[in-house]
């Protein structure tokens, strides 16, 4: 028996026949870049259908990115160099602010050294887009977030993200690259080293020393104070030509502090913004590179008779937008390799670690100098009275005391032209914890481990101490005084040991018993100094000018304070020996 076929529709493949096709075309992801070009060309009044031809793009799918062109500009002032080339959907701007908010967080948290795990993101995600979602309210309530492992595979994917169980594995290779790349931006700008600079942020505990110094300090047995965990965000940076250091940009919680009441934030010697997590933004990076970078660069160059043409480098961080290039004429940006900040960034190799040795110093310095002697506070009330007004004080000091040359051989490693021949590399020797120990024990507080203070500058965020270039560690001031000696310039500009030795010679040469100072007399000198020095800086609104005078003053006192010592020994083995049999 013959069957009779079916008929076929014209244009349609029998049933059963040929290839199934699923009713749902495939879904084509473009790159962020790719949209932010279609909306150049746009404002550029090139017609759509121009457009989709000549980026291989649907004229429907130009029409959509027209249309959420706010959405996909504020997509890009929150990517990252890497996930601009990245395959993105422009997602809810709610999902944008979380994502944004979410990656400085995992940022802080590595720069906290404390751990980040998948969970630890998920519960952070979830917990942003609740509180973004009730803060915004309206239409936005309706909008969900699982935090779900997709999601989480996806957010690692556009913010370069690597939890604490997968470490970043500094790219060498790319390092090595990266010098012949710069050469070749070097020579078609025709940049000198005055003319190329490098920013870099980083945290500080500002409120915290090491706990057998409190200990040793306090005299107690017990545990002694808690560490503080007052912390601020700074950015430092500076040209490779190591004579311009930029003003250094401070990040704190809170606008308007307590402490800063009744000062002209203007007149501070730092950059003040504010966060609620003390985070440096890309709109507070932003905002710096176009109010303060970019003038500052600018009479730098017109006061040294330069080409106002300058050059920025930048690492990859979620805070350097990727657009900054587009906004000042004048000022080129150029982005590190991925993973290769550690090995060739300029202020890593050595320069924020010296910082905050000096600031350390500083600090430790200033503390034994208000409550050594008798009816002088207690460490205990020095330190309730250590705020951050005193810490943006001695920030700008101990940022003023890194030498040109530091911050020059810095350089050595991106672009070894620019150090002099025969600069001398920097020492790996512990310099700072000899120091910092050698105060301690100079002052009679007694043993402090060094193992205590490279602790604390690693949960700074930074390297052990031992890659502090000699010559910062050698230029500041462990004499006590806690100021250099320099007023003019603001950096230390002779050895302590030379300031130890002629204090002790003008000790040695009075005598002890010749109508000498007292002890007690010069703890009364010093203690009036000392309060009028407080006076001037807590009631002048200049802060700058007041700096000025306070080194100036501190340096004349100097000696004195090394005499007072002096004098103290003297009286304690004075009284040692005649209650000695």
């Amino acid at each position: 028996m013959k069957t009779t076929p079916h008929p076929q529709v014209l244009g349609k493949a029998p049933l059963g026949i040929g290839p199934r096709h699923n009713g749902r075309r495939d879904r084509k992801s473009i790159t962020l870049h790719v949209k932010l070009e279609v909306l150049r060309r746009l404002e550029e009044g090139e017609k759509l259908t121009q457009i989709a031809r000549a980026l291989g793009l649907a004229a429907s799918t130009v029409a959509s990115i027209r249309v959420n062109k706010d959405r996909i500009r504020a997509s890009s002032q929150a990517a990252t160099p890497v996930s601009t080339t990245q395959l993105t959907r422009c997602r809810g701007v709610l999902m944008g602010r979380m994502e944004r908010l979410l990656s400085l967080w995992i940022e802080e948290q590595k720069r906290q050294n404390l751990p980040v795990s998948t969970l630890l993101i998920q519960d952070k995600a979830r917990r942003l887009f609740a509180q973004l979602q009730h803060e915004q309210g309206g239409g936005a309530q309706a909008e969900t977030f699982g935090a779900s492992n997709g999601w989480f595979a996806r957010f690692k994917v556009r913010h370069n993200v690597l939890l604490t169980d997968e470490p970043a594995v500094a790219d060498a290779q790319a390092a090595a690259r990266y010098p012949p790349v710069l050469r070749a931006i070097l020579e078609e700008g025709c940049y000198s080293p005055r003319q190329v600079f490098n920013v870099d942020e980083t945290g500080l505990f500002w409120k915290r020393l090491p706990e057998r110094v409190l200990l040793a300090l306090e005299g107690t047995a017990g545990p002694g104070p808690k560490a503080s965990k007052d912390h601020l965000t700074l950015l430092l940076g500076g040209n490779a030509a190591g004579d311009f250091k930029l003003k250094p940009l401070l990040v704190y919680p809170s606008e308007n502090p307590r402490a800063l009441r009744g000062c002209s934030k203007a007149s501070l010697p730092v950059v003040w913004r504010s966060n609620r997590n003390d985070w440096l933004t890309p709109s507070i990076f932003q905002e710096w590179f176009t109010g303060c970078f970019c003038p500052a660069v600018e009479s730098y160059c017109a006061s040294h008779g330069l080409p106002h043409r300058i050059l920025l480098l930048l690492d990859s961080a979620p805070c350097h937008p990727v657009h900054l290039g587009g906004l000042s004429a004048h000022v080129r940006v150029e982005f590190l390799p991925k993973n290769t900040s550690a090995l060739i960034q300029p202020m890593n190799q050595g320069v924020i670690a010296a910082f905050k040795a000096h600031y350390l110093r500083r600090t430790l310095s200033q503390l034994v100098q208000e409550t050594a002697g008798a009816d002088r506070p207690s460490v205990r009330e020095f330190w309730r009275s250590y705020t951050v007004m005193t810490a943006v004080d001695n920030i700008a000091e101990a940022w003023a005391e890194l030498q040109p040359a530091t911050m020059n051989s810095a350089w050595r490693k991106l672009w070894p032209d620019c150090v002099p021949a025969g600069a001398p590399e920097p020492s790996a020797a512990p310099q700072l914890r000899h120091s910092v120990v050698a105060l301690a024990s100079h002052a009679g507080l007694g043993d402090v481990a060094e193992a205590d203070v490279a602790h604390l500058l690693q949960a700074r965020g930074e390297p052990s101490p031992g890659s502090i270039p000699r010559q910062d560690v050698e230029g500041g001031d462990v004499s006590g005084s806690g100021l250099p000696c320099e007023a003019g310039k603001g950096l230390a500009s002779r050895r302590p040991e030379s300031d130890l030795m002629g204090a002790t010679g003008d000790v040695e040469t009075e005598g002890a018993g010749v109508g000498a100072l007292r002890p007690e007399h010069l703890a009364q000198a010093l203690s009036h100094f000392a309060a009028g020095l407080r006076v001037l800086i807590e009631n002048d609104p200049n802060r700058e000018r007041s700096l000025r005078v306070s080194r100036g003053v501190q340096c004349a006192l100097a000696h004195l304070r090394e005499l007072h010592r002096e004098r103290r020994r003297q009286a304690r083995a004075a009284v040692g020996s005649r209650e000695a049999p």
